[in-house]
Protein backbone atom coordinates (compact mmCIF):
# COMPACT_ATOMS: atom_id res chain seq x y z
CA UNK A 1 0.00 0.00 0.00
CA UNK A 2 2.83 2.40 0.89
CA UNK A 3 4.51 2.01 -2.50
CA UNK A 4 1.24 2.42 -4.35
CA UNK A 5 0.60 5.63 -2.45
CA UNK A 6 4.08 6.91 -3.28
CA UNK A 7 3.48 6.25 -6.97
CA UNK A 8 0.09 7.93 -6.86
CA UNK A 9 1.55 10.96 -5.09
CA UNK A 10 4.39 11.22 -7.62
CA UNK A 11 1.99 11.09 -10.54
CA UNK A 12 -0.18 13.75 -8.91
CA UNK A 13 2.89 15.91 -8.25
CA UNK A 14 3.96 15.72 -11.89
CA UNK A 15 0.44 16.59 -13.03
CA UNK A 16 0.09 19.70 -10.87
CA UNK A 17 3.72 20.91 -11.03
CA UNK A 18 3.08 23.33 -13.95
CA UNK A 19 0.30 24.96 -11.95
CA UNK A 20 2.49 25.21 -8.85
CA UNK A 21 5.32 26.78 -10.84
CA UNK A 22 2.92 29.27 -12.41
CA UNK A 23 1.42 30.17 -9.03
CA UNK A 24 4.87 30.46 -7.49
CA UNK A 25 6.04 32.88 -10.17
CA UNK A 26 2.84 34.89 -10.01
CA UNK A 27 2.23 35.07 -6.26
CA UNK A 28 5.40 33.92 -4.55
CA UNK A 29 3.58 30.99 -2.94
CA UNK A 30 4.91 27.42 -2.74
CA UNK A 31 8.56 28.49 -2.73
CA UNK A 32 9.60 27.62 0.82
CA UNK A 33 10.04 24.41 2.75
CA UNK A 34 10.56 21.92 -0.06
CA UNK A 35 13.47 20.16 1.64
CA UNK A 36 11.21 19.40 4.60
CA UNK A 37 8.18 18.62 2.45
CA UNK A 38 9.83 16.30 -0.08
CA UNK A 39 12.73 14.85 1.92
CA UNK A 40 11.63 15.15 5.53
CA UNK A 41 14.56 17.41 6.43
CA UNK A 42 12.92 18.90 9.50
CA UNK A 43 14.97 20.12 12.49
CA UNK A 44 16.53 17.49 14.76
CA UNK A 45 14.93 17.44 18.19
CA UNK A 46 17.49 17.60 20.96
CA UNK A 47 17.06 15.70 24.20
CA UNK A 48 14.97 12.69 25.20
CA UNK A 49 12.02 14.30 26.94
CA UNK A 50 8.50 13.22 26.02
CA UNK A 51 7.42 14.96 22.84
CA UNK A 52 4.12 16.01 21.27
CA UNK A 53 4.08 16.84 17.56
CA UNK A 54 1.17 19.18 16.82
CA UNK A 55 0.14 19.71 13.21
CA UNK A 56 -1.86 22.69 11.92
CA UNK A 57 -2.59 23.11 8.22
CA UNK A 58 -2.79 26.89 7.99
CA UNK A 59 -3.64 30.08 9.87
CA UNK A 60 -6.98 28.93 11.28
CA UNK A 61 -5.54 25.74 12.74
CA UNK A 62 -2.47 27.57 14.09
CA UNK A 63 -4.78 29.93 15.96
CA UNK A 64 -6.70 26.92 17.24
CA UNK A 65 -3.51 25.41 18.67
CA UNK A 66 -2.59 28.45 20.73
CA UNK A 67 -4.68 27.36 23.72
CA UNK A 68 -3.64 23.74 23.27
CA UNK A 69 0.07 24.55 23.38
CA UNK A 70 -0.36 26.81 26.39
CA UNK A 71 -2.35 24.25 28.35
CA UNK A 72 0.00 21.37 27.49
CA UNK A 73 2.95 23.42 28.67
CA UNK A 74 1.19 24.14 31.94
CA UNK A 75 0.21 20.53 32.61
CA UNK A 76 3.39 18.90 31.29
CA UNK A 77 6.36 21.25 31.66
CA UNK A 78 8.68 18.26 31.12
CA UNK A 79 7.39 17.73 27.57
CA UNK A 80 8.75 19.17 24.35
CA UNK A 81 6.22 20.51 21.86
CA UNK A 82 6.96 20.86 18.15
CA UNK A 83 4.58 22.37 15.62
CA UNK A 84 4.27 21.70 11.90
CA UNK A 85 2.20 23.50 9.31
CA UNK A 86 1.54 23.22 5.60
CA UNK A 87 1.17 26.74 4.21
CA UNK A 88 3.52 29.73 4.12
CA UNK A 89 1.01 31.91 5.97
CA UNK A 90 0.57 29.20 8.59
CA UNK A 91 4.35 29.00 9.00
CA UNK A 92 4.66 32.77 9.37
CA UNK A 93 2.01 32.87 12.07
CA UNK A 94 3.30 29.76 13.87
CA UNK A 95 6.79 31.24 14.14
CA UNK A 96 5.28 34.38 15.61
CA UNK A 97 2.94 32.58 18.00
CA UNK A 98 5.37 29.88 19.15
CA UNK A 99 8.87 31.42 19.10
CA UNK A 100 10.11 29.13 21.88
CA UNK A 101 9.10 25.95 20.03
CA UNK A 102 10.46 24.18 16.97
CA UNK A 103 8.26 25.02 13.97
CA UNK A 104 8.64 23.37 10.57
CA UNK A 105 6.85 22.45 7.36
CA UNK A 106 5.10 19.10 7.59
CA UNK A 107 6.49 16.53 5.15
CA UNK A 108 4.28 15.51 2.29
CA UNK A 109 2.88 12.00 2.57
CA UNK A 110 5.78 10.29 0.78
CA UNK A 111 6.95 7.42 2.97
CA UNK A 112 10.65 8.40 2.82
CA UNK A 113 9.91 11.99 3.87
CA UNK A 114 7.66 10.92 6.74
CA UNK A 115 10.17 8.35 8.02
CA UNK A 116 13.04 10.83 8.03
CA UNK A 117 10.93 13.49 9.75
CA UNK A 118 9.86 10.95 12.36
CA UNK A 119 13.46 9.92 13.05
CA UNK A 120 14.37 13.55 13.61
CA UNK A 121 11.38 14.48 15.78
CA UNK A 122 10.84 11.18 17.67
CA UNK A 123 7.38 12.13 18.98
CA UNK A 124 5.35 10.17 21.50
CA UNK A 125 2.09 11.52 20.12
CA UNK A 126 1.04 13.16 16.85
CA UNK A 127 -1.83 15.61 17.33
CA UNK A 128 -3.78 16.50 14.18
CA UNK A 129 -6.01 19.55 14.25
CA UNK A 130 -9.55 18.91 12.93
CA UNK A 131 -8.50 16.32 10.31
CA UNK A 132 -5.45 15.81 8.14
CA UNK A 133 -5.88 12.33 6.75
CA UNK A 134 -2.48 11.28 5.35
CA UNK A 135 -2.25 7.46 5.26
CA UNK A 136 1.55 7.18 5.29
CA UNK A 137 1.96 9.74 8.07
CA UNK A 138 -0.58 7.96 10.25
CA UNK A 139 0.65 4.45 9.44
CA UNK A 140 4.33 5.23 10.08
CA UNK A 141 3.53 7.07 13.29
CA UNK A 142 1.72 4.02 14.60
CA UNK A 143 4.43 1.64 13.34
CA UNK A 144 6.98 3.61 15.39
CA UNK A 145 4.88 3.16 18.52
CA UNK A 146 3.52 6.71 18.77
CA UNK A 147 -0.14 7.64 19.17
CA UNK A 148 -2.24 9.63 16.68
CA UNK A 149 -4.93 11.94 18.04
CA UNK A 150 -7.36 14.09 16.07
CA UNK A 151 -8.48 17.04 18.19
CA UNK A 152 -11.43 19.30 17.48
CA UNK A 153 -12.32 16.66 14.93
CA UNK A 154 -14.81 17.54 12.24
CA UNK A 155 -15.91 15.74 9.11
CA UNK A 156 -18.22 17.69 6.82
CA UNK A 157 -20.95 15.94 4.87
CA UNK A 158 -19.02 16.56 1.66
CA UNK A 159 -15.77 15.10 3.04
CA UNK A 160 -17.65 12.19 4.56
CA UNK A 161 -19.19 11.29 1.20
CA UNK A 162 -15.78 11.52 -0.45
CA UNK A 163 -14.08 9.28 2.11
CA UNK A 164 -16.95 6.81 1.98
CA UNK A 165 -16.40 6.32 -1.77
CA UNK A 166 -12.94 4.96 -0.94
CA UNK A 167 -13.92 3.31 2.33
CA UNK A 168 -12.21 0.01 1.58
CA UNK A 169 -8.90 1.77 0.97
CA UNK A 170 -9.13 4.29 3.79
CA UNK A 171 -10.65 2.12 6.51
CA UNK A 172 -7.21 0.88 7.71
CA UNK A 173 -6.11 4.50 8.14
CA UNK A 174 -9.16 5.38 10.24
CA UNK A 175 -8.64 2.23 12.31
CA UNK A 176 -5.10 3.34 13.15
CA UNK A 177 -6.28 6.53 14.86
CA UNK A 178 -5.63 6.26 18.57
CA UNK A 179 -8.22 8.82 19.59
CA UNK A 180 -10.75 11.07 17.86
CA UNK A 181 -12.04 14.01 19.91
CA UNK A 182 -15.07 15.13 17.92
CA UNK A 183 -16.77 18.51 18.05
CA UNK A 184 -20.27 17.00 18.17
CA UNK A 185 -22.28 13.80 17.88
CA UNK A 186 -22.77 14.12 14.11
CA UNK A 187 -19.04 14.23 13.43
CA UNK A 188 -18.47 11.39 15.89
CA UNK A 189 -20.95 9.14 14.04
CA UNK A 190 -19.22 9.83 10.73
CA UNK A 191 -15.85 8.78 12.11
CA UNK A 192 -17.40 5.61 13.47
CA UNK A 193 -18.95 4.80 10.10
CA UNK A 194 -15.55 5.15 8.46
CA UNK A 195 -13.99 2.57 10.73
CA UNK A 196 -12.68 4.22 13.89
CA UNK A 197 -12.98 1.95 16.93
CA UNK A 198 -15.96 3.12 19.05
CA UNK A 199 -13.81 3.06 22.18
CA UNK A 200 -11.57 5.68 20.59
CA UNK A 201 -14.18 8.29 19.72
CA UNK A 202 -15.29 10.93 22.22
CA UNK A 203 -17.35 14.09 21.92
CA UNK A 204 -15.45 16.94 23.58
CA UNK A 205 -16.97 20.02 21.92
CA UNK A 206 -15.31 22.69 19.82
CA UNK A 207 -12.07 24.29 20.96
CA UNK A 208 -13.00 27.25 18.79
CA UNK A 209 -15.33 28.38 21.58
CA UNK A 210 -12.41 28.37 24.02
CA UNK A 211 -10.20 30.21 21.55
CA UNK A 212 -12.67 33.06 21.11
CA UNK A 213 -11.70 36.18 23.04
CA UNK A 214 -14.43 38.01 24.93
CA UNK A 215 -12.71 41.00 26.58
CA UNK A 216 -12.81 44.25 24.61
CA UNK A 217 -10.59 45.79 27.27
CA UNK A 218 -7.75 43.32 26.71
CA UNK A 219 -4.42 45.13 26.21
CA UNK A 220 -4.05 43.92 22.62
CA UNK A 221 -7.49 45.20 21.68
CA UNK A 222 -7.00 48.53 23.44
CA UNK A 223 -3.68 48.97 21.64
CA UNK A 224 -5.32 48.46 18.25
CA UNK A 225 -8.10 50.89 19.10
CA UNK A 226 -5.52 53.54 19.96
CA UNK A 227 -3.49 52.72 16.86
CA UNK A 228 -6.47 53.14 14.56
CA UNK A 229 -7.86 56.19 16.42
CA UNK A 230 -11.30 54.53 16.61
CA UNK A 231 -13.44 56.61 18.97
CA UNK A 232 -16.41 55.57 21.08
CA UNK A 233 -18.69 57.69 18.91
CA UNK A 234 -17.75 55.80 15.78
CA UNK A 235 -19.41 52.56 14.66
CA UNK A 236 -16.80 50.14 13.39
CA UNK A 237 -17.76 47.68 10.69
CA UNK A 238 -15.20 44.94 10.04
CA UNK A 239 -15.33 42.70 6.99
CA UNK A 240 -12.85 39.99 7.94
CA UNK A 241 -11.40 36.84 6.36
CA UNK A 242 -12.75 38.08 3.05
CA UNK A 243 -12.23 36.77 -0.45
CA UNK A 244 -13.22 38.20 -3.84
CA UNK A 245 -15.75 39.73 -4.44
CA UNK A 246 -16.57 40.39 -0.78
CA UNK A 247 -14.19 43.34 -0.40
CA UNK A 248 -15.71 45.07 -3.42
CA UNK A 249 -19.21 44.48 -2.06
CA UNK A 250 -18.24 45.97 1.32
CA UNK A 251 -16.59 48.98 -0.34
CA UNK A 252 -19.62 49.66 -2.53
CA UNK A 253 -21.91 49.52 0.48
CA UNK A 254 -19.64 51.71 2.58
CA UNK A 255 -19.31 54.31 -0.16
CA UNK A 256 -23.11 54.57 -0.42
CA UNK A 257 -23.63 54.77 3.35
CA UNK A 258 -20.71 56.98 4.39
CA UNK A 259 -22.50 60.30 3.88
CA UNK A 260 -25.74 59.02 5.39
CA UNK A 261 -23.95 57.66 8.48
CA UNK A 262 -20.83 59.79 9.08
CA UNK A 263 -20.01 57.82 12.25
CA UNK A 264 -19.57 54.54 10.30
CA UNK A 265 -16.02 53.26 9.70
CA UNK A 266 -14.85 50.26 7.65
CA UNK A 267 -11.98 47.84 8.27
CA UNK A 268 -11.12 45.25 5.60
CA UNK A 269 -9.15 42.12 6.49
CA UNK A 270 -8.59 39.90 3.42
CA UNK A 271 -8.06 36.21 4.06
CA UNK A 272 -4.96 35.79 1.88
CA UNK A 273 -1.87 38.03 2.05
CA UNK A 274 -1.23 37.81 -1.69
CA UNK A 275 -4.46 39.78 -2.21
CA UNK A 276 -3.49 42.74 -0.01
CA UNK A 277 -2.29 44.83 -2.95
CA UNK A 278 -5.34 44.07 -5.07
CA UNK A 279 -7.67 45.06 -2.23
CA UNK A 280 -5.67 48.24 -1.62
CA UNK A 281 -6.14 49.13 -5.29
CA UNK A 282 -9.88 48.49 -4.93
CA UNK A 283 -10.09 50.93 -2.02
CA UNK A 284 -8.38 53.67 -4.02
CA UNK A 285 -10.40 52.77 -7.11
CA UNK A 286 -13.60 53.26 -5.11
CA UNK A 287 -12.60 56.88 -4.48
CA UNK A 288 -11.77 56.28 -0.81
CA UNK A 289 -8.60 57.01 1.10
CA UNK A 290 -6.48 54.04 2.13
CA UNK A 291 -4.78 53.44 5.45
CA UNK A 292 -2.63 50.31 5.76
CA UNK A 293 -2.18 48.56 9.08
CA UNK A 294 1.44 47.78 8.18
CA UNK A 295 2.17 51.51 7.99
CA UNK A 296 0.60 52.31 11.38
CA UNK A 297 3.65 52.34 13.64
CA UNK A 298 2.29 55.04 15.96
CA UNK A 299 -1.32 55.89 16.84
CA UNK A 300 -3.18 57.82 14.18
CA UNK A 301 -4.37 61.31 15.15
CA UNK A 302 -7.87 60.69 13.81
CA UNK A 303 -9.89 58.42 11.55
CA UNK A 304 -11.70 60.42 8.87
CA UNK A 305 -14.92 59.02 7.43
CA UNK A 306 -13.52 58.72 3.91
CA UNK A 307 -10.65 56.47 5.02
CA UNK A 308 -10.77 52.66 4.92
CA UNK A 309 -8.37 50.73 7.11
CA UNK A 310 -6.82 47.72 5.38
CA UNK A 311 -5.33 45.17 7.77
CA UNK A 312 -2.45 43.88 5.64
CA UNK A 313 -0.82 41.80 8.37
CA UNK A 314 -1.23 38.15 9.32
CA UNK A 315 -2.56 36.80 12.60
CA UNK A 316 -4.15 39.95 14.07
CA UNK A 317 -7.77 39.53 13.03
CA UNK A 318 -8.67 37.81 16.30
CA UNK A 319 -7.87 41.05 18.15
CA UNK A 320 -9.24 43.44 15.52
CA UNK A 321 -12.67 41.86 15.98
CA UNK A 322 -12.60 43.43 19.44
CA UNK A 323 -13.14 46.83 17.79
CA UNK A 324 -16.12 45.72 15.74
CA UNK A 325 -19.65 46.86 16.39
CA UNK A 326 -20.76 45.24 13.13
CA UNK A 327 -19.07 42.16 11.69
CA UNK A 328 -19.21 40.46 8.34
CA UNK A 329 -17.35 37.13 8.30
CA UNK A 330 -16.04 36.45 4.81
CA UNK A 331 -15.49 33.36 2.74
CA UNK A 332 -19.26 32.98 2.89
CA UNK A 333 -20.47 34.60 -0.32
CA UNK A 334 -18.19 32.54 -2.53
CA UNK A 335 -17.22 28.88 -2.57
CA UNK A 336 -14.88 28.71 0.42
CA UNK A 337 -17.52 27.62 2.93
CA UNK A 338 -17.11 30.34 5.54
CA UNK A 339 -14.62 31.32 8.23
CA UNK A 340 -14.65 31.39 12.00
CA UNK A 341 -17.59 33.51 13.12
CA UNK A 342 -17.06 32.76 16.82
CA UNK A 343 -14.29 35.35 17.05
CA UNK A 344 -16.51 38.42 16.51
CA UNK A 345 -19.35 36.67 18.37
CA UNK A 346 -17.13 36.33 21.43
CA UNK A 347 -16.61 40.09 21.50
CA UNK A 348 -20.34 40.69 21.30
CA UNK A 349 -20.40 42.17 17.81
CA UNK A 350 -23.49 42.01 15.62
CA UNK A 351 -22.37 39.15 13.39
CA UNK A 352 -23.35 38.51 9.78
CA UNK A 353 -22.15 36.11 7.10
CA UNK A 354 -23.20 34.91 3.67
CA UNK A 355 -25.16 31.75 2.85
CA UNK A 356 -22.19 29.47 2.12
CA UNK A 357 -20.95 28.39 5.54
CA UNK A 358 -20.69 24.60 5.17
CA UNK A 359 -17.35 24.51 7.05
CA UNK A 360 -19.05 25.89 10.17
CA UNK A 361 -22.49 24.36 9.77
CA UNK A 362 -22.83 23.31 13.40
CA UNK A 363 -21.68 26.65 14.78
CA UNK A 364 -23.94 28.56 12.38
CA UNK A 365 -26.89 26.44 13.49
CA UNK A 366 -26.22 27.32 17.13
CA UNK A 367 -25.84 31.02 16.41
CA UNK A 368 -29.03 31.19 14.36
CA UNK A 369 -31.00 29.16 16.92
CA UNK A 370 -29.99 31.70 19.56
CA UNK A 371 -30.87 34.65 17.27
CA UNK A 372 -27.22 35.64 17.65
CA UNK A 373 -26.25 36.11 13.98
CA UNK A 374 -27.74 37.13 10.64
CA UNK A 375 -27.38 35.43 7.26
CA UNK A 376 -27.01 37.98 4.44
CA UNK A 377 -27.64 36.23 1.15
CA UNK A 378 -26.53 38.99 -1.19
CA UNK A 379 -25.23 42.54 -1.47
CA UNK A 380 -28.62 44.08 -0.75
CA UNK A 381 -29.14 42.01 2.39
CA UNK A 382 -25.70 42.94 3.72
CA UNK A 383 -26.36 46.63 3.14
CA UNK A 384 -29.70 46.40 4.93
CA UNK A 385 -28.04 44.60 7.84
CA UNK A 386 -25.49 47.39 8.22
CA UNK A 387 -28.21 50.03 7.99
CA UNK A 388 -30.30 48.27 10.66
CA UNK A 389 -27.29 48.00 12.96
CA UNK A 390 -26.51 51.70 12.68
CA UNK A 391 -30.11 52.89 12.99
CA UNK A 392 -31.04 50.58 15.87
CA UNK A 393 -28.06 50.39 18.23
CA UNK A 394 -30.13 48.72 20.96
CA UNK A 395 -31.03 45.78 18.68
CA UNK A 396 -27.43 45.61 17.49
CA UNK A 397 -26.14 45.33 21.05
CA UNK A 398 -28.79 42.76 21.99
CA UNK A 399 -27.77 40.49 19.13
CA UNK A 400 -24.15 40.90 20.15
CA UNK A 401 -24.91 40.00 23.77
CA UNK A 402 -26.75 36.86 22.68
CA UNK A 403 -23.72 35.86 20.62
CA UNK A 404 -21.32 36.45 23.48
CA UNK A 405 -23.46 34.45 25.90
CA UNK A 406 -23.50 31.54 23.45
CA UNK A 407 -19.72 31.60 23.08
CA UNK A 408 -19.05 31.72 26.81
CA UNK A 409 -21.53 28.91 27.41
CA UNK A 410 -19.82 26.71 24.83
CA UNK A 411 -16.39 26.91 26.40
CA UNK A 412 -14.77 23.98 28.19
CA UNK A 413 -13.72 21.78 25.27
CA UNK A 414 -10.07 22.64 25.86
CA UNK A 415 -10.20 21.07 29.36
CA UNK A 416 -11.65 17.83 28.00
CA UNK A 417 -9.19 17.79 25.11
CA UNK A 418 -6.07 18.27 27.21
CA UNK A 419 -7.22 15.64 29.71
CA UNK A 420 -7.72 13.11 26.89
CA UNK A 421 -4.38 13.85 25.21
CA UNK A 422 -2.52 13.59 28.51
CA UNK A 423 -3.76 10.01 28.94
CA UNK A 424 -1.76 9.01 25.86
CA UNK A 425 1.48 10.67 26.93
CA UNK A 426 4.30 8.92 28.80
CA UNK A 427 4.09 9.40 32.54
CA UNK A 428 5.80 12.50 33.85
CA UNK A 429 8.87 12.00 35.98
CA UNK A 430 8.47 12.68 39.74
CA UNK A 431 10.66 15.79 39.45
CA UNK A 432 8.57 17.27 36.66
CA UNK A 433 5.38 16.44 38.54
CA UNK A 434 6.64 18.40 41.54
CA UNK A 435 7.57 21.28 39.25
CA UNK A 436 4.08 21.31 37.70
CA UNK A 437 2.50 21.31 41.14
Amino acid sequence: MTYLLNIAYLLAAVAISPFLVWRSLRTGKYRAGWSAKLLGNVPHREGNQPCAWLHAVSVGEVNLLSNVVQRLQQSRPDMQIVISTTTATGMQLARTRFPEHTVFYCPLDFSWAVRRAFRRIRPDVLVLSELELWPNLIAITRQKGAEVVVINARLSERSFRGYRRFASLLRPTFRRLSLVLAQDETYARRFLQLGVDPSRVRVTGSIKFDGARTDRHAPEVVALRKLSAASKEQIVWIAGSTQAPEERIALDIYRRLADRFPQLRLILVPRHPERFKAVADQVVGAGLKLRRRSELQTPAESWPGDTVLLVDTVGELGCWWGLSDIAFVGGSMGSRGGQNMLEPAGFGAAVSFGPNTRNFRDIVAQLLAADAATVVRDRGALEQFVVNCVEDPAARRQQGRRAQVLVVGGQGAIDRTIAAVEQLLPAASPSSSRQAA
